[in-house]
């Protein structure tokens, strides 16, 4: 039972994931055409935020034991480390490396995804 909450709660977050990174990438697409490519990430990543939070509050943890409130606070923590993690690699990937924008964007989308869902999994919707 508790491996098939699990494997339902990572196949929603999967969906949710990718409805938010693809609202990420659009926006990063649009925004690089005007600013740094690393601001065009943050602001792309502001966009994004309520989209996966919404998505992972109603569907990917719907069996959360926290408050909304609580939720919000601790998914805005998980959310800024997993920014952290997805800026400091993309520009070391960009930057440091040459890799092209949306590759960098990629894989550091792709870790900064590991990392949301284990610690909205059993911290920000402690389930």
């Amino acid at each position: 039972m508790l491996l098939n909450k699990l494997v339902q709660s990572g196949v929603a977050f999967v969906a949710v994931g990718t409805t938010a990174a693809l609202v990420h990438l659009l926006a990063f697409g649009f925004l690089k055409v005007h600013l740094l490519p690393e601001l065009a990430n943050l602001l792309a990543f502001v966009l994004a935020f309520g989209v996966s939070f919404a998505g992972h509050r109603w569907l990917s943890f719907q069996d959360a034991q926290t408050s909304l409130m609580q939720s919000l606070k601790r998914f805005a923590l998980t959310s800024v480390a997993g920014f952290a993690s997805n800026q400091l690699l993309f520009v070391i990937l960009f930057r440091g490396f040459g890799l092209s924008d949306w590759l960098a964007l990629g894989l550091a989308l792709g870790l900064a995804a590991v990392q949301t869902f284990v610690l909205s999994r059993w911290w920000a919707f402690k389930v």
